[in-house]
């Protein structure tokens, strides 16, 4: 698996193909051994593990993080919960080392994050476009009590309003293992309420799901991997600020252009007469511009030959009246076997130029061989040859240059 960054990864310990579950393992581990109260000089990895874990334990965090890297959460999808608030979900709101410490003020809300796949036209030309967006908010009729009637909250009587349970087993002769897992009986909240005063809208959840538009406008020149943020549209939830809804520019495959920062790279095929003789061909550009692009006079064009117009690529995000360039790679297809008779051979053999090493008199002693077409069987065989033809392009493309038209 590939991965622009392993940053988060390495602060767990794990690879990037880890699990869900070696991902929980490894903050686990991790959290109780540099929590604050248990290690004084730990404070900044606590902080540094429970943002690596706020986002490989969200699988939409995860994947916008494994392709675009730390850059594509910043602005509000990385590090949004408090490492605290964190480890008290994580651990149990009961639990701590007998002195935890409290963080002041409402706990802010985990972000949304979500992939907006767009077009390369659509990052040319801006687009404004509109989404659904479907998020928790507090119920209109309880304002998040859970019951409409005060006094009908009450305090878990079985976990003491901790929401967690802790329970022993024995798993040998003197050995006992703790396990500490969510009260089955109030559901992790610490409170109970009684079925003839449950809130009849949210059934006692405190919260209800909504759908939401949200206006979406991408700008021109943006790219593949920025953000758009939409400030404390996430999830509500009580006595907690709303994180933000965070779209993440994803790509769409298209069928011409490459972009590569604010250029545009492209392929086109020649015959060997238009490389030879010049030629002159249509391009559909992105906002729908019909651009004629012709050779130069006697120009004769190389396969792997690059040629540049300026002022055709992307649009600059800053200054969306200037533009990169746009580049086009020439390859040239031959003529196949049989299309070439022997007398226009001739004819060709005068035009062109002479051969740089003049014919070979044979002698008795010459072997004469003949090139064929093999079909290799060999995979060992297929990797040599990819290998060597791959180093010569490379070493073809450092030697061309790169000329405008």
């Amino acid at each position: 698996m590939s991965v622009k960054e392993t940053g988060y990864y390495d602060t767990l310990g794990v690879s990037p193909n880890a699990t869900e579950s070696e991902i929980k393992s490894a903050y686990r581990k991790l959290a109780l051994k540099y929590h604050p109260d248990r290690n004084p000089n730990g404070a900044e990895k606590f902080k540094e593990i429970g943002e690596a874990y706020e986002v490989l334990s969200n699988s939409e965090k995860r994947e916008v993080y494994d392709k675009y890297g730390k850059e594509g959460l910043q602005g509000g999808g990385g590090m949004g919960v408090d490492p605290f608030d964190l480890f008290s979900s994580f651990f149990g709101t009961g639990f701590s080392f007998g002195h935890q410490k409290r963080r002041s003020g409402p706990r802010r809300g985990e972000d949304l994050v979500h992939q907006l796949p767009v077009s390369l036209e659509d990052l040319y030309k801006g687009k404004t476009t509109k989404i659904a967006v479907n998020k928790d908010v507090i119920c209109p009729v309880c304002n998040g009590k859970g019951s409409e009637k005060p006094d009908a909250v009450q305090k878990c009587k079985v976990c003491d309003g901790h929401g967690i349970r802790i329970t022993i087993h024995q798993i040998g002769p003197g050995m006992i293992q703790q396990v500490q897992q969510r009260c089955d009986v109030c559901g992790g909240t610490g409170e109970t309420i009684m079925d003839e005063y449950r809130c009849k809208k949210c059934n006692a959840k405190k919260v209800i799901n909504e759908r939401k538009i949200l206006e979406v406008f991408i700008d021109k020149g943006m790219r593949w991997g920025e953000k758009i943020t939409f400030p404390g549209e996430g999830d509500q939830a009580p006595d907690t600020v709303a994180g933000d809804v965070v779209l993440v520019l994803s790509e769409k495959h298209h069928s011409i252009f490459q972009r590569k920062g604010n250029d545009l790279f492209m392929t086109h095929n020649l015959t060997l007469v238009e490389a030879l003789c010049g030629f002159e061909f249509v391009l559909q550009h992105l906002d729908g511009r019909q651009l004629v692009i012709k050779s130069e006079q006697n120009e004769i064009i190389k396969p792997g030959d690059v040629r540049g117009i300026e002022h055709q690529g992307m649009p600059l995000k800053e200054s969306p009246y200037e533009f990169g360039n746009l580049y086009v790679k020439f390859e040239v297809e031959f003529p196949k076997k049989g299309q070439i008779n022997s007398k226009n051979f001739n004819t060709l053999r005068e035009i062109l130029p002479n051969p740089k090493t003049p014919k070979h008199k044979l002698k008795q002693t010459d072997i004469v061989v003949e090139l064929k077409e093999i079909q290799q069987n060999s995979k060992k065989s297929q990797r040599s040859q990819h290998t060597y033809y791959s180093q010569q392009d490379s070493d073809d493309e450092r030697s061309t240059g790169c000329k405008q038209m």
